[in-house]
């Protein structure tokens, strides 16, 4: 996604925002607890489920969290950018995995969190992607909540069975071939929210897993234009194309969760989506491998693309401020906190220390992937600059939603890639 302009304004805390007060913070020994506004997107059912597990843990410390949801990735990260560059900061604000913060570390408008990753032992136990995405120039500014895939596979057992599909598909033309079987039992193939955030994240999903590891590499992380203009790069545009005649009619506009909701009441087929979806399935009270079922990809070593979501820490010198952020950062990575949350998220945790038993088979089948360092792939936005994505997914969403060719879609992604 497009990451809204960088702050122009040098911050000033206002002291009211974070007050500290008497009680005792169990997590951080003797620290004062604190008061904590965090500023965050999960607002869907299964995702703010997920958020009150670390606004549970944060006041069982002895804090007090003051929740500030905002609908929307983009809408609250502009939210959280306007009020640190208007003076106004929150405690904590969300982020993705992945360079949109960036800009701000460069502006001196962030606090680092070295010190709890000292205390904790961060470099111990969090995966290298994890750790190349938030430390920056040496220092640690942004605490990591989970490990997201964005590029699962997600179906309805209730509706393969019902349009005769016996098995998960092993390949792309498998997959065309449950589509077709789906659409003939009366069922939407695939569910989709047309928004561009979705139809973007379709794309690099299918490339990656129909047109492998090297292409998407090629195309995000080498930014190559040749490899744009391949036979092999043309038939992933021709195929994530031909994936919209197995969309409904009311794709346009939907959020995720909606078309996720199509799955879990057997009215779909299946999602491409982030495990994060994952979530709503949980919130709707269904088990992985009863009701629905997940893959990763179309073999069982396919790649697995890491991401995930952070919170970063305004620039303040306030000493209660501090320690408001230092505690939340050590609430969020507490192993408790990481395996609650994370049950609830659909994500994995970000810990690799912790006790997973109790996680399901589509979380068990995510760590086993974490576990393989050959399978391990960086998300689009750790690899391209936030404008460049902003470009490639202008392009792609105009390539899905108009009559445009290939060889135009070509010399779009082209453009979009050179910037």
């Amino acid at each position: 996604m497009s990451v809204p302009t960088r702050p122009e304004q040098r911050l000033r805390m206002p002291l009211h925002l974070l007050a500290a007060t008497l009680a005792t913070f169990a997590l951080a020994g003797t620290a004062q607890a604190q008061k904590a506004e965090v500023i965050h997107w999960w607002t869907s059912g299964g995702e703010s489920a997920a958020i009150k597990e670390f606004a549970t843990a944060f006041q069982k410390s002895g804090g007090t969290w003051v929740d500030a949801a905002v609908a929307g990735g983009e809408n609250a990260r502009a939210a959280a950018i306007n009020r640190i560059a208007g003076g106004n900061p929150p405690t904590a604000a969300q982020f993705n995995t992945s360079k949109q913060y960036h800009d701000i570390i460069a502006e001196g408008l962030l606090n680092d969190i070295d010190a709890v990753a000292a205390k904790e032992g961060w470099d111990k136990w969090m995966p290298a992607p994890i750790v190349q995405a938030i430390k920056v120039k040496g220092r640690y500014y942004a605490v990591p909540v989970n490990i997201h895939n964005p590029t699962w596979f997600w179906y309805s057992k209730a509706a393969l069975q019902k349009a005769g599909v016996a098995a998960e598909p092993k390949s792309s033309d498998e997959f065309f071939a449950a589509l077709d079987k789906l659409k003939a039992a009366g069922v939407v193939p695939l569910a989709l929210g047309g928004q561009a955030w979705q139809e973007v994240t379709t794309f690099y999903a299918w490339m990656l897993h129909a047109g492998g590891p090297e292409l998407y590499l090629k195309f995000y992380r080498d930014r190559d234009a040749a490899t744009v203009a391949s036979p092999a790069f043309r038939k992933v545009l021709t195929d994530f194309k031909r994936l919209k005649s197995y969309v409904d009619p009311g794709s346009p506009g939907r959020n995720w969760n909606d078309a996720t909701a199509m799955v879990i009441t057997g009215k779909a087929g299946f999602q491409i989506m982030g495990d994060w979806a994952k979530g709503e399935f949980v919130a709707a009270k269904q088990t992985a491998g009863k009701e629905f079922g997940c893959f990763a990809g179309f073999s069982p070593k396919s790649p697995y693309m890491i991401a995930g979501d952070v919170f970063v820490f305004p620039k303040t010198g306030n000493a209660d401020a501090i320690k408001a952020q230092q505690a939340l950062a050590t609430v969020m990575t507490s192993p408790a906190a990481q395996v609650a949350f994370n049950n609830r998220k659909g994500s994995i945790p970000v810990r690799t220390d912790v006790d997973v038993k109790a996680m399901d088979l589509c979380a068990q089948a995510g760590i086993a992937a974490l576990q393989d360092k050959s399978r391990h792939i960086a998300n689009p936005d750790m690899l391209m600059a936030p404008d460049q994505i902003g470009a490639v997914q202008d392009a792609v969403t105009k390539f899905w939603n108009t009559n445009q060719s290939v060889d135009d879609a070509v010399k779009a992604l082209q453009a979009a890639i050179k910037g």
